[in-house]
């Protein structure tokens, strides 16, 4: 099976090689059939430290790093060639 990958905002990175990723769903009312806005707040892992606050990223599912982290973040383009160059 595939893993799951999300997008979403950087809303801390307070915590070492862990920021918590704020990832927004727009379903659709069962009863009233309008939209609403859900938020699910999940907690990736982050091996370089390298996202701040703000900044929007990719996260995908992996193995438990931890009790709360099931996620790691994806690198995208320039990050992905910085890493293989170190």
């Amino acid at each position: 099976m595939p893993k799951r990958i999300l997008q979403g905002t950087v809303v801390s990175d307070a915590m070492d090689k862990t920021i918590v990723v704020l990832v927004e769903r727009r379903v659709m009312h069962p009863v009233y059939k309008k939209f609403i806005t859900q938020s699910k707040k999940y907690m990736a892992h982050d091996e370089t430290n390298a996202h701040k606050e703000g900044e929007t990223v990719r996260i995908q599912e992996s193995r438990p790093i931890s009790k709360r982290k099931r996620w790691v973040v994806l690198l995208e383009g320039a990050e992905a060639a910085q890493a293989a160059g170190d």
